[in-house]
Protein backbone atom coordinates (compact mmCIF):
# COMPACT_ATOMS: atom_id res chain seq x y z
CA UNK A 1 0.00 0.00 0.00
CA UNK A 2 0.73 3.66 0.28
CA UNK A 3 2.64 3.41 3.96
CA UNK A 4 5.68 1.83 1.88
CA UNK A 5 6.25 4.83 0.53
CA UNK A 6 6.19 7.15 -2.27
CA UNK A 7 3.69 6.75 -5.32
CA UNK A 8 4.19 9.18 -7.72
CA UNK A 9 1.93 8.74 -10.59
CA UNK A 10 3.72 9.69 -13.53
CA UNK A 11 3.79 14.07 -13.83
CA UNK A 12 0.13 14.40 -14.13
CA UNK A 13 -0.54 16.79 -17.32
CA UNK A 14 -2.87 19.70 -16.62
CA UNK A 15 -5.66 18.11 -18.16
CA UNK A 16 -5.84 14.74 -16.64
CA UNK A 17 -4.92 17.17 -13.13
CA UNK A 18 -8.40 18.96 -13.66
CA UNK A 19 -10.38 15.91 -14.90
CA UNK A 20 -9.17 14.33 -11.50
CA UNK A 21 -9.99 17.37 -9.31
CA UNK A 22 -13.52 17.91 -11.56
CA UNK A 23 -14.60 14.15 -10.40
CA UNK A 24 -13.45 15.45 -6.72
CA UNK A 25 -15.78 18.17 -6.66
CA UNK A 26 -18.66 16.26 -8.10
CA UNK A 27 -18.22 13.58 -5.41
CA UNK A 28 -18.11 16.42 -2.71
CA UNK A 29 -21.39 17.70 -4.25
CA UNK A 30 -23.44 14.53 -4.80
CA UNK A 31 -22.85 12.92 -1.82
CA UNK A 32 -23.35 16.21 0.37
CA UNK A 33 -27.09 16.41 -1.42
CA UNK A 34 -26.96 12.96 0.41
CA UNK A 35 -27.10 13.82 3.91
CA UNK A 36 -22.82 13.36 4.58
CA UNK A 37 -22.40 10.41 6.97
CA UNK A 38 -26.00 9.44 7.93
CA UNK A 39 -26.17 5.15 7.42
CA UNK A 40 -29.04 4.49 5.93
CA UNK A 41 -31.52 2.12 7.55
CA UNK A 42 -31.67 -0.74 5.10
CA UNK A 43 -28.99 -2.92 5.39
CA UNK A 44 -26.82 -4.03 8.15
CA UNK A 45 -23.30 -4.13 7.31
CA UNK A 46 -20.19 -5.82 8.96
CA UNK A 47 -16.97 -5.34 8.18
CA UNK A 48 -13.87 -8.08 7.94
CA UNK A 49 -10.67 -6.36 8.42
CA UNK A 50 -6.85 -7.78 9.08
CA UNK A 51 -3.67 -7.58 10.82
CA UNK A 52 -1.68 -6.90 7.21
CA UNK A 53 -1.84 -7.40 3.74
CA UNK A 54 -3.02 -11.03 2.63
CA UNK A 55 -4.09 -11.98 6.19
CA UNK A 56 -7.11 -13.61 4.37
CA UNK A 57 -9.85 -10.94 4.57
CA UNK A 58 -11.14 -11.32 0.78
CA UNK A 59 -11.47 -14.35 1.13
CA UNK A 60 -13.15 -14.47 5.11
CA UNK A 61 -15.44 -12.05 2.87
CA UNK A 62 -16.27 -14.03 0.36
CA UNK A 63 -16.91 -16.56 2.91
CA UNK A 64 -19.62 -14.50 4.94
CA UNK A 65 -21.05 -13.69 1.60
CA UNK A 66 -21.81 -17.22 0.54
CA UNK A 67 -22.84 -18.04 3.78
CA UNK A 68 -25.53 -15.15 4.23
CA UNK A 69 -26.69 -15.64 0.65
CA UNK A 70 -27.27 -19.26 1.57
CA UNK A 71 -29.27 -18.21 4.21
CA UNK A 72 -31.18 -16.50 2.12
CA UNK A 73 -30.19 -12.93 2.77
CA UNK A 74 -29.51 -10.11 -0.26
CA UNK A 75 -25.79 -9.96 0.31
CA UNK A 76 -23.66 -6.98 -1.54
CA UNK A 77 -19.58 -6.54 -0.79
CA UNK A 78 -18.43 -3.41 -0.41
CA UNK A 79 -14.65 -2.20 0.06
CA UNK A 80 -14.41 1.72 -0.29
CA UNK A 81 -10.78 1.83 -2.17
CA UNK A 82 -8.85 -0.88 -3.50
CA UNK A 83 -5.49 -0.85 -4.55
CA UNK A 84 -4.69 -4.06 -6.85
CA UNK A 85 -3.84 -4.32 -10.33
CA UNK A 86 -6.75 -7.36 -10.90
CA UNK A 87 -9.42 -5.66 -12.13
CA UNK A 88 -13.07 -6.16 -14.16
CA UNK A 89 -15.27 -4.79 -16.12
CA UNK A 90 -19.00 -4.77 -14.93
CA UNK A 91 -22.16 -5.19 -17.23
CA UNK A 92 -22.66 -1.27 -17.69
CA UNK A 93 -18.82 -1.06 -19.41
CA UNK A 94 -17.24 -0.12 -15.68
CA UNK A 95 -13.88 -1.16 -14.27
CA UNK A 96 -13.87 -2.55 -10.39
CA UNK A 97 -11.65 -4.46 -8.19
CA UNK A 98 -11.42 -8.39 -8.86
CA UNK A 99 -11.79 -9.48 -5.17
CA UNK A 100 -15.32 -7.65 -5.01
CA UNK A 101 -15.93 -9.53 -8.41
CA UNK A 102 -15.68 -12.33 -6.49
CA UNK A 103 -17.40 -11.96 -3.30
CA UNK A 104 -20.19 -10.86 -5.78
CA UNK A 105 -20.05 -14.23 -7.47
CA UNK A 106 -19.79 -15.85 -3.53
CA UNK A 107 -22.97 -14.12 -3.02
CA UNK A 108 -24.78 -14.52 -6.21
CA UNK A 109 -25.34 -11.49 -7.49
CA UNK A 110 -24.03 -9.18 -10.30
CA UNK A 111 -20.96 -7.23 -9.80
CA UNK A 112 -21.55 -3.47 -9.61
CA UNK A 113 -18.94 -0.94 -9.45
CA UNK A 114 -20.85 0.72 -6.37
CA UNK A 115 -19.07 -1.98 -5.09
CA UNK A 116 -15.68 -0.67 -5.52
CA UNK A 117 -15.63 3.15 -5.40
CA UNK A 118 -12.28 3.45 -5.74
CA UNK A 119 -9.48 1.81 -7.18
CA UNK A 120 -5.95 2.82 -7.88
CA UNK A 121 -3.88 0.86 -10.12
CA UNK A 122 -0.52 1.29 -9.52
CA UNK A 123 1.80 1.31 -12.77
CA UNK A 124 5.28 2.18 -11.60
CA UNK A 125 6.89 2.21 -8.97
CA UNK A 126 6.20 5.23 -7.35
CA UNK A 127 2.79 5.50 -10.01
CA UNK A 128 -0.98 4.86 -10.14
CA UNK A 129 -3.85 5.71 -12.05
CA UNK A 130 -6.96 6.42 -10.20
CA UNK A 131 -10.52 4.96 -11.10
CA UNK A 132 -13.05 6.55 -9.58
CA UNK A 133 -16.61 4.54 -9.45
CA UNK A 134 -15.67 2.73 -12.43
CA UNK A 135 -14.00 5.38 -14.70
CA UNK A 136 -10.90 6.20 -14.97
CA UNK A 137 -10.01 9.97 -14.07
CA UNK A 138 -5.98 10.64 -13.77
CA UNK A 139 -3.01 9.76 -12.20
CA UNK A 140 -1.20 10.63 -8.78
CA UNK A 141 1.34 10.81 -6.10
CA UNK A 142 0.93 9.10 -2.79
CA UNK A 143 1.29 12.52 -0.70
CA UNK A 144 -1.43 14.40 -3.11
CA UNK A 145 -3.59 11.73 -3.02
CA UNK A 146 -3.70 11.78 0.96
CA UNK A 147 -4.39 15.44 0.72
CA UNK A 148 -7.54 15.42 -0.82
CA UNK A 149 -9.13 11.51 -0.39
CA UNK A 150 -11.28 12.82 2.94
CA UNK A 151 -12.86 14.28 0.15
CA UNK A 152 -14.41 10.94 -1.33
CA UNK A 153 -16.22 10.10 2.01
CA UNK A 154 -18.86 11.56 -0.05
CA UNK A 155 -19.11 9.46 -2.81
CA UNK A 156 -17.95 6.22 -0.72
CA UNK A 157 -21.23 7.13 1.11
CA UNK A 158 -23.25 7.60 -1.62
CA UNK A 159 -22.20 3.90 -3.45
CA UNK A 160 -22.73 2.29 0.01
CA UNK A 161 -26.27 4.15 0.44
CA UNK A 162 -27.70 3.24 -3.13
CA UNK A 163 -26.93 -0.58 -1.99
CA UNK A 164 -27.66 -0.37 1.50
CA UNK A 165 -31.23 0.40 -0.31
CA UNK A 166 -31.15 -2.76 -2.51
CA UNK A 167 -29.83 -5.59 -0.36
CA UNK A 168 -30.17 -6.61 3.50
CA UNK A 169 -26.62 -7.51 4.04
CA UNK A 170 -23.32 -5.78 3.13
CA UNK A 171 -19.62 -7.54 3.86
CA UNK A 172 -17.03 -4.71 4.30
CA UNK A 173 -13.37 -4.92 3.48
CA UNK A 174 -10.81 -3.07 4.95
CA UNK A 175 -7.53 -2.57 3.28
CA UNK A 176 -3.69 -3.65 4.43
CA UNK A 177 -3.86 -3.07 8.17
CA UNK A 178 -6.02 -0.40 10.69
CA UNK A 179 -2.89 -0.37 13.00
CA UNK A 180 -1.33 1.74 10.30
CA UNK A 181 -1.16 5.16 12.51
CA UNK A 182 1.07 6.71 10.38
CA UNK A 183 -1.85 6.86 7.85
CA UNK A 184 -4.87 6.70 10.27
CA UNK A 185 -5.43 10.80 9.77
CA UNK A 186 -8.17 11.02 6.74
CA UNK A 187 -8.21 6.99 6.63
CA UNK A 188 -11.65 6.21 4.46
CA UNK A 189 -10.79 2.15 4.14
CA UNK A 190 -10.32 0.88 7.82
CA UNK A 191 -11.52 2.27 10.86
CA UNK A 192 -12.43 5.49 10.00
CA UNK A 193 -14.45 4.15 6.84
CA UNK A 194 -16.21 1.88 9.75
CA UNK A 195 -17.02 5.03 12.11
CA UNK A 196 -18.65 6.91 9.09
CA UNK A 197 -21.08 3.41 8.29
CA UNK A 198 -21.88 2.85 11.94
CA UNK A 199 -20.39 -0.86 11.53
CA UNK A 200 -18.79 -3.48 13.11
CA UNK A 201 -15.23 -4.83 12.83
CA UNK A 202 -13.75 -8.98 12.55
CA UNK A 203 -10.03 -8.73 12.72
CA UNK A 204 -8.17 -11.67 11.14
CA UNK A 205 -5.03 -12.73 11.46
CA UNK A 206 -2.67 -15.18 9.15
CA UNK A 207 -1.64 -17.40 11.70
CA UNK A 208 -0.40 -19.87 9.22
CA UNK A 209 2.60 -17.16 9.20
CA UNK A 210 3.08 -17.19 12.75
CA UNK A 211 2.98 -14.30 15.68
CA UNK A 212 -0.83 -14.26 15.26
CA UNK A 213 -1.94 -13.26 18.95
CA UNK A 214 0.62 -10.87 18.90
CA UNK A 215 -0.25 -9.39 15.61
CA UNK A 216 -4.03 -8.80 17.28
CA UNK A 217 -3.13 -7.67 20.15
CA UNK A 218 -0.87 -5.42 18.47
CA UNK A 219 -3.47 -4.34 16.14
CA UNK A 220 -5.98 -3.87 18.97
CA UNK A 221 -3.72 -1.77 21.16
CA UNK A 222 -2.75 0.86 18.14
CA UNK A 223 -6.08 1.59 18.27
CA UNK A 224 -7.99 4.60 19.60
CA UNK A 225 -10.56 3.81 22.81
CA UNK A 226 -13.67 4.60 20.21
CA UNK A 227 -12.11 2.37 17.57
CA UNK A 228 -11.11 -0.04 19.88
CA UNK A 229 -15.14 0.26 20.56
CA UNK A 230 -15.98 -1.07 16.98
CA UNK A 231 -14.30 -4.17 17.56
CA UNK A 232 -16.88 -7.39 17.75
CA UNK A 233 -14.43 -10.56 17.65
CA UNK A 234 -11.00 -11.86 15.72
CA UNK A 235 -10.46 -14.37 13.29
CA UNK A 236 -7.68 -17.21 13.44
CA UNK A 237 -7.28 -17.72 9.50
CA UNK A 238 -5.38 -20.90 8.00
CA UNK A 239 -4.67 -22.92 11.05
CA UNK A 240 -2.78 -26.24 10.49
CA UNK A 241 -2.72 -28.88 13.41
CA UNK A 242 -4.63 -29.33 16.36
CA UNK A 243 -6.92 -26.59 17.32
CA UNK A 244 -6.84 -27.24 21.03
CA UNK A 245 -2.98 -26.15 21.19
CA UNK A 246 -4.69 -22.70 20.54
CA UNK A 247 -6.57 -22.66 23.44
CA UNK A 248 -3.97 -21.16 26.03
CA UNK A 249 -3.27 -18.48 23.62
CA UNK A 250 -7.06 -17.51 22.59
CA UNK A 251 -8.33 -17.49 26.45
CA UNK A 252 -5.25 -15.16 27.21
CA UNK A 253 -6.27 -12.79 23.74
CA UNK A 254 -9.63 -12.84 25.54
CA UNK A 255 -8.62 -11.58 28.89
CA UNK A 256 -6.98 -9.20 27.48
CA UNK A 257 -8.77 -7.36 25.07
CA UNK A 258 -12.23 -8.14 26.22
CA UNK A 259 -13.31 -9.16 22.79
CA UNK A 260 -14.04 -13.15 21.71
CA UNK A 261 -12.03 -15.13 19.24
CA UNK A 262 -15.14 -15.89 16.88
CA UNK A 263 -13.37 -18.72 15.15
CA UNK A 264 -10.03 -20.52 13.84
CA UNK A 265 -10.59 -21.03 9.82
CA UNK A 266 -8.76 -24.17 9.13
CA UNK A 267 -5.75 -23.87 6.26
CA UNK A 268 -7.58 -24.77 2.80
CA UNK A 269 -4.94 -27.14 0.92
CA UNK A 270 -5.13 -25.79 -3.11
CA UNK A 271 -8.31 -23.65 -2.30
CA UNK A 272 -8.24 -21.66 -5.76
CA UNK A 273 -10.05 -18.73 -4.87
CA UNK A 274 -8.69 -15.39 -6.83
CA UNK A 275 -6.25 -13.63 -4.81
CA UNK A 276 -6.96 -9.50 -4.89
CA UNK A 277 -3.16 -9.02 -6.13
CA UNK A 278 0.14 -10.35 -6.68
CA UNK A 279 0.98 -10.53 -2.65
CA UNK A 280 -1.13 -14.37 -3.36
CA UNK A 281 1.14 -15.30 -6.02
CA UNK A 282 2.44 -18.45 -4.04
CA UNK A 283 4.75 -20.29 -7.08
CA UNK A 284 3.65 -23.91 -8.31
CA UNK A 285 0.04 -24.71 -9.37
CA UNK A 286 -1.45 -28.45 -8.81
CA UNK A 287 2.21 -29.65 -7.78
CA UNK A 288 2.59 -32.81 -7.76
CA UNK A 289 2.08 -35.77 -10.70
CA UNK A 290 1.19 -33.37 -13.58
CA UNK A 291 0.76 -34.31 -17.48
CA UNK A 292 1.01 -30.23 -18.67
CA UNK A 293 3.52 -27.99 -17.46
CA UNK A 294 3.07 -23.94 -18.27
CA UNK A 295 5.15 -21.29 -17.30
CA UNK A 296 4.03 -17.82 -16.49
CA UNK A 297 6.28 -14.62 -16.91
CA UNK A 298 5.98 -12.48 -13.25
CA UNK A 299 6.07 -9.23 -15.24
CA UNK A 300 6.42 -6.06 -13.12
CA UNK A 301 2.92 -4.37 -12.10
CA UNK A 302 1.55 -7.77 -13.16
CA UNK A 303 -2.33 -7.37 -13.70
CA UNK A 304 -5.19 -10.04 -14.01
CA UNK A 305 -3.59 -12.88 -13.00
CA UNK A 306 -6.60 -14.23 -12.45
CA UNK A 307 -6.78 -15.00 -16.33
CA UNK A 308 -4.90 -17.87 -15.17
CA UNK A 309 -6.82 -19.25 -13.07
CA UNK A 310 -8.76 -22.17 -15.05
CA UNK A 311 -5.44 -23.19 -15.82
CA UNK A 312 -4.32 -23.99 -12.67
CA UNK A 313 -7.31 -25.80 -11.19
CA UNK A 314 -7.00 -28.14 -13.56
CA UNK A 315 -5.81 -31.27 -11.69
CA UNK A 316 -3.25 -32.05 -14.15
CA UNK A 317 -1.59 -28.87 -14.53
CA UNK A 318 1.44 -27.35 -12.99
CA UNK A 319 1.94 -23.24 -13.69
CA UNK A 320 5.41 -21.76 -12.27
CA UNK A 321 5.35 -17.92 -12.54
CA UNK A 322 9.19 -17.04 -13.55
CA UNK A 323 10.64 -13.46 -13.25
CA UNK A 324 14.04 -14.31 -14.68
CA UNK A 325 16.44 -16.20 -16.85
CA UNK A 326 17.78 -17.49 -14.22
CA UNK A 327 14.45 -18.82 -12.63
CA UNK A 328 13.33 -20.21 -16.05
CA UNK A 329 16.58 -22.18 -16.32
CA UNK A 330 16.50 -23.73 -13.12
CA UNK A 331 12.87 -24.72 -13.20
CA UNK A 332 13.21 -25.91 -16.97
CA UNK A 333 16.38 -28.22 -15.12
CA UNK A 334 14.17 -29.24 -12.74
CA UNK A 335 10.57 -29.83 -14.13
CA UNK A 336 11.18 -29.79 -17.98
CA UNK A 337 10.71 -27.49 -20.81
CA UNK A 338 7.22 -26.13 -20.55
CA UNK A 339 4.50 -26.88 -22.53
CA UNK A 340 3.04 -23.32 -23.02
CA UNK A 341 4.70 -20.13 -21.64
CA UNK A 342 1.89 -17.26 -20.93
CA UNK A 343 2.56 -13.87 -21.16
CA UNK A 344 -0.04 -12.46 -18.29
CA UNK A 345 -1.19 -8.53 -18.43
CA UNK A 346 0.59 -5.92 -17.21
CA UNK A 347 -0.26 -2.39 -16.10
CA UNK A 348 3.06 -0.91 -17.91
CA UNK A 349 3.73 -2.30 -20.96
CA UNK A 350 6.69 -0.30 -21.75
CA UNK A 351 8.57 -1.68 -18.47
CA UNK A 352 7.40 -5.02 -18.99
CA UNK A 353 9.23 -5.06 -22.34
CA UNK A 354 12.27 -3.51 -20.92
CA UNK A 355 12.15 -5.83 -17.45
CA UNK A 356 12.56 -8.72 -20.48
CA UNK A 357 15.36 -7.26 -21.80
CA UNK A 358 17.12 -6.20 -18.27
CA UNK A 359 16.30 -10.16 -16.89
CA UNK A 360 17.13 -11.87 -20.22
CA UNK A 361 14.05 -13.53 -20.95
CA UNK A 362 13.48 -11.92 -24.10
CA UNK A 363 15.67 -14.04 -25.94
CA UNK A 364 15.03 -16.74 -23.90
CA UNK A 365 11.14 -16.16 -25.02
CA UNK A 366 12.31 -15.93 -28.81
CA UNK A 367 14.52 -18.85 -28.97
CA UNK A 368 11.34 -20.86 -26.68
CA UNK A 369 8.97 -19.73 -29.19
CA UNK A 370 10.86 -21.00 -32.35
CA UNK A 371 9.25 -24.33 -31.67
CA UNK A 372 7.11 -23.87 -28.33
CA UNK A 373 3.63 -21.79 -28.17
CA UNK A 374 3.62 -18.97 -26.25
CA UNK A 375 0.17 -17.22 -25.44
CA UNK A 376 0.13 -13.57 -24.74
CA UNK A 377 -2.69 -11.95 -23.07
CA UNK A 378 -3.12 -7.93 -22.92
CA UNK A 379 -0.13 -6.49 -22.03
CA UNK A 380 1.21 -9.49 -22.98
CA UNK A 381 -0.25 -9.18 -26.42
CA UNK A 382 1.80 -6.13 -26.67
CA UNK A 383 5.00 -6.78 -25.86
CA UNK A 384 4.38 -10.11 -28.38
CA UNK A 385 4.22 -7.67 -31.78
CA UNK A 386 6.90 -5.58 -33.14
CA UNK A 387 7.26 -2.26 -31.74
CA UNK A 388 5.57 -0.28 -28.49
CA UNK A 389 5.11 3.43 -29.51
CA UNK A 390 4.29 5.27 -26.35
CA UNK A 391 5.45 8.48 -28.52
CA UNK A 392 2.88 10.14 -26.05
CA UNK A 393 4.54 9.18 -22.79
CA UNK A 394 1.38 8.04 -21.58
CA UNK A 395 2.33 4.34 -20.66
CA UNK A 396 6.19 4.85 -19.30
CA UNK A 397 5.76 8.82 -18.42
CA UNK A 398 8.99 9.31 -21.27
CA UNK A 399 8.36 9.43 -24.85
CA UNK A 400 9.74 6.50 -26.82
CA UNK A 401 9.47 3.89 -29.17
CA UNK A 402 10.31 -0.14 -28.59
CA UNK A 403 10.79 -3.10 -30.20
CA UNK A 404 8.82 -5.88 -28.91
CA UNK A 405 9.47 -9.59 -29.02
CA UNK A 406 8.62 -9.69 -33.24
CA UNK A 407 6.82 -12.85 -32.31
CA UNK A 408 3.10 -11.56 -34.19
CA UNK A 409 3.12 -8.78 -37.13
CA UNK A 410 1.59 -6.21 -35.31
CA UNK A 411 2.42 -2.58 -33.48
CA UNK A 412 0.86 -0.94 -30.72
CA UNK A 413 0.68 2.87 -29.95
CA UNK A 414 -0.33 4.26 -26.73
CA UNK A 415 -2.55 6.97 -25.88
CA UNK A 416 -5.55 8.40 -23.26
CA UNK A 417 -7.84 7.01 -24.08
CA UNK A 418 -9.01 3.67 -22.07
CA UNK A 419 -10.91 0.62 -23.64
CA UNK A 420 -13.31 -0.66 -20.61
CA UNK A 421 -15.85 -3.04 -22.26
CA UNK A 422 -16.89 -6.97 -21.86
CA UNK A 423 -16.58 -9.16 -25.06
CA UNK A 424 -18.31 -11.68 -26.68
CA UNK A 425 -16.56 -12.32 -29.99
CA UNK A 426 -15.54 -15.34 -32.89
CA UNK A 427 -11.74 -15.81 -32.73
CA UNK A 428 -10.80 -15.13 -36.61
CA UNK A 429 -8.93 -17.09 -38.56
CA UNK A 430 -5.43 -17.46 -37.56
CA UNK A 431 -2.55 -19.54 -38.97
CA UNK A 432 0.42 -21.27 -36.85
CA UNK A 433 0.06 -23.78 -33.98
CA UNK A 434 -2.99 -22.07 -32.73
CA UNK A 435 -5.24 -22.32 -36.12
CA UNK A 436 -7.65 -24.22 -34.44
CA UNK A 437 -9.01 -21.78 -31.97
CA UNK A 438 -10.13 -20.35 -35.71
CA UNK A 439 -14.25 -19.43 -35.18
CA UNK A 440 -14.40 -20.91 -31.68
CA UNK A 441 -16.69 -17.79 -29.81
CA UNK A 442 -15.22 -16.24 -26.60
CA UNK A 443 -16.36 -14.31 -23.77
CA UNK A 444 -14.14 -12.20 -21.45
CA UNK A 445 -13.34 -8.54 -21.24
CA UNK A 446 -11.09 -5.72 -22.02
CA UNK A 447 -9.30 -3.22 -19.69
CA UNK A 448 -6.57 -1.31 -21.76
CA UNK A 449 -4.99 1.83 -22.81
CA UNK A 450 -3.17 1.43 -26.46
CA UNK A 451 -4.82 0.62 -29.64
CA UNK A 452 -2.96 -2.81 -31.55
CA UNK A 453 -2.64 -2.80 -35.15
CA UNK A 454 -1.68 -4.97 -38.09
CA UNK A 455 0.63 -4.24 -41.04
CA UNK A 456 -2.83 -2.80 -43.11
CA UNK A 457 -3.53 -0.64 -40.26
CA UNK A 458 -6.78 -2.75 -38.90
CA UNK A 459 -7.43 -2.54 -35.27
CA UNK A 460 -6.64 -5.96 -33.48
CA UNK A 461 -7.99 -7.96 -30.58
CA UNK A 462 -6.64 -11.52 -31.39
CA UNK A 463 -3.46 -12.54 -33.55
CA UNK A 464 -1.58 -15.30 -34.51
CA UNK A 465 1.53 -16.45 -36.31
CA UNK A 466 3.58 -19.28 -35.94
CA UNK A 467 3.99 -20.63 -32.38
CA UNK A 468 2.27 -17.76 -30.70
CA UNK A 469 -0.74 -16.20 -29.99
CA UNK A 470 -2.20 -12.63 -28.75
CA UNK A 471 -5.61 -11.09 -27.02
CA UNK A 472 -6.22 -8.81 -25.10
CA UNK A 473 -9.55 -10.88 -24.09
CA UNK A 474 -9.42 -11.28 -20.03
CA UNK A 475 -10.96 -14.46 -18.67
CA UNK A 476 -10.27 -15.82 -22.08
CA UNK A 477 -9.46 -19.09 -20.68
CA UNK A 478 -12.70 -19.33 -18.61
CA UNK A 479 -14.58 -20.42 -21.97
CA UNK A 480 -15.06 -23.74 -22.10
CA UNK A 481 -14.64 -25.08 -25.47
CA UNK A 482 -11.38 -22.23 -25.87
CA UNK A 483 -9.88 -24.51 -22.85
CA UNK A 484 -10.83 -27.77 -24.51
CA UNK A 485 -8.83 -26.37 -27.49
CA UNK A 486 -5.68 -25.36 -26.39
CA UNK A 487 -5.07 -28.43 -24.17
CA UNK A 488 -5.91 -30.47 -26.66
CA UNK A 489 -3.23 -28.80 -28.88
CA UNK A 490 -0.42 -29.32 -25.98
CA UNK A 491 -1.68 -32.96 -25.28
CA UNK A 492 -1.53 -33.58 -28.99
CA UNK A 493 1.69 -32.13 -29.08
CA UNK A 494 2.88 -34.53 -26.28
CA UNK A 495 1.21 -37.57 -27.45
CA UNK A 496 -1.09 -38.19 -24.59
CA UNK A 497 -4.46 -38.39 -24.03
CA UNK A 498 -6.72 -35.06 -23.37
CA UNK A 499 -7.94 -35.15 -20.05
CA UNK A 500 -11.84 -33.91 -19.44
CA UNK A 501 -11.82 -30.13 -18.86
CA UNK A 502 -14.17 -29.03 -15.93
CA UNK A 503 -16.09 -25.84 -16.81
CA UNK A 504 -14.43 -23.02 -14.70
CA UNK A 505 -17.81 -21.98 -13.62
CA UNK A 506 -18.19 -24.91 -12.00
CA UNK A 507 -14.51 -25.59 -10.17
CA UNK A 508 -15.23 -21.92 -9.00
CA UNK A 509 -18.84 -22.68 -7.56
CA UNK A 510 -17.44 -26.12 -5.60
CA UNK A 511 -14.66 -23.58 -4.29
CA UNK A 512 -17.10 -21.32 -2.80
CA UNK A 513 -18.73 -24.00 -1.43
CA UNK A 514 -15.97 -25.91 0.12
CA UNK A 515 -15.25 -22.42 1.66
CA UNK A 516 -18.56 -21.85 2.50
CA UNK A 517 -18.55 -25.39 4.63
CA UNK A 518 -14.97 -25.13 6.19
CA UNK A 519 -16.12 -21.47 7.72
CA UNK A 520 -19.67 -22.46 8.86
CA UNK A 521 -18.21 -25.54 10.98
CA UNK A 522 -15.06 -23.37 12.07
CA UNK A 523 -16.58 -20.12 12.93
CA UNK A 524 -19.41 -19.37 15.47
CA UNK A 525 -21.78 -17.71 12.81
CA UNK A 526 -24.62 -17.20 15.52
CA UNK A 527 -22.57 -15.36 16.66
CA UNK A 528 -21.52 -13.10 13.87
CA UNK A 529 -25.09 -12.50 12.96
CA UNK A 530 -25.51 -11.73 16.51
CA UNK A 531 -23.08 -8.62 16.18
CA UNK A 532 -25.06 -7.82 13.13
CA UNK A 533 -28.36 -7.60 14.78
CA UNK A 534 -29.98 -10.34 12.84
CA UNK A 535 -32.08 -13.50 13.49
CA UNK A 536 -30.40 -16.07 11.44
CA UNK A 537 -32.36 -17.53 8.30
CA UNK A 538 -35.09 -14.49 8.04
CA UNK A 539 -33.84 -11.62 5.80
CA UNK A 540 -33.77 -8.31 6.90
CA UNK A 541 -36.69 -6.84 5.27
CA UNK A 542 -38.87 -8.80 7.25
CA UNK A 543 -37.69 -8.56 10.85
CA UNK A 544 -37.46 -6.36 13.24
CA UNK A 545 -33.40 -5.97 14.42
CA UNK A 546 -33.14 -6.70 17.90
CA UNK A 547 -33.00 -4.45 20.41
CA UNK A 548 -29.05 -4.65 21.01
CA UNK A 549 -27.01 -2.46 18.46
CA UNK A 550 -23.62 -3.80 17.50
Amino acid sequence: GFGGGWFRISVMGRKENDLLMDAISSAKSQGGQKGGGEKSPGARAIMVQGTASDAGKSVIAAALCRIFARDGFAVAPFKSQNMALNSGVTADGKEMGRAQIVQAKAAFTEPDVRMNPILLKPDSVEGSQVVLCGEPVGRMRARDYFSFRKSLVPRIVECFESLSGEFDIIVVEGAGSPAEINLRENDIVNMGLAEVLDCPVIIAADIDRGGSFASLYGTFALLSEAERGRVAGFLLNRFRGDRSLLDSGISELERMTGRPVLGVVPFLEGLRIDGEDSLSLKGAGSGGDFSLLVFVVKFPFISNFTDISPIERLPFVRVEFVSSLREFSILEMRLGKPDLLVLPGTKNSVRAMEFLEREGLSGKIREFAVENPVFGICGGFQVLGRTLDDSSAFESGEKKVLGGLSLLPVRTVFGRSKRLSRVEAEIPHVSGFFGALSGIRVCGYEIHHGATFSDSDERLSFSASGFAFGTYLHGIFDSVELMKSVISLLCARKGIPVPDVEPFFLSENLEFDRLEDAVRKSVDVGKIYGILGVEKNRRVRKLQFSEHEP
